[in-house]
């Protein structure tokens, strides 16, 4: 692997930025442009960045979850919030809100954003798992 001072020096800025990007477009997602899609492929490229500036090892390290664990997980919280409306006898994948008073403030939390973070988890373990194996093969 040949190292590059400059794109060290970069992705040490960048990936911070980068991951903070990522939580912002997830956060927006779900009645504006973004959500769990877009926003994972920007944790993804952040990871990605700092794997090619430092090493797939060195990234792994700091992802410190294996992207095919994450790939589950997320299928899982996809999985969890159909299951939520189908106990609330909705069908499969049916939105359902709860406005619990939190610090005198009422919070707007909703099955939507069970599934957001799922396609969130698969899309930056998909992407990293194909990207490491990438990296270690070369």
């Amino acid at each position: 692997m040949m190292k590059s001072l400059i794109l060290q020096t970069a992705t040490k800025l960048l990936f911070p930025l980068l991951l903070l990007f990522s939580i912002f477009l997830f956060l927006r997602g779900h009645n504006d442009p973004g959500g769990g899609f877009i926003g994972g492929l920007v944790g993804a490229a952040a990871f990605a960045l700092f794997a090619i500036s430092s090493g797939t090892e060195k990234a792994r390290e700091l992802l410190r979850i294996d992207p095919t664990f994450m790939i589950g997980l997320g299928l899982f919280f996809a999985l969890l919030s159909g299951v939520i409306s189908m106990y609330a006898g909705t069908p499969f994948l049916t939105g359902h809100w709860a406005f619990p008073m939190v610090f005198g403030a009422e919070m707007h939390l909703g099955s939507p954003i069970l599934f957001d973070i799922g396609v969130y988890l698969v899309v930056v373990g998909f992407t990293l798992a194909v990207i490491f194996s990438l990296e270690e093969e070369g």
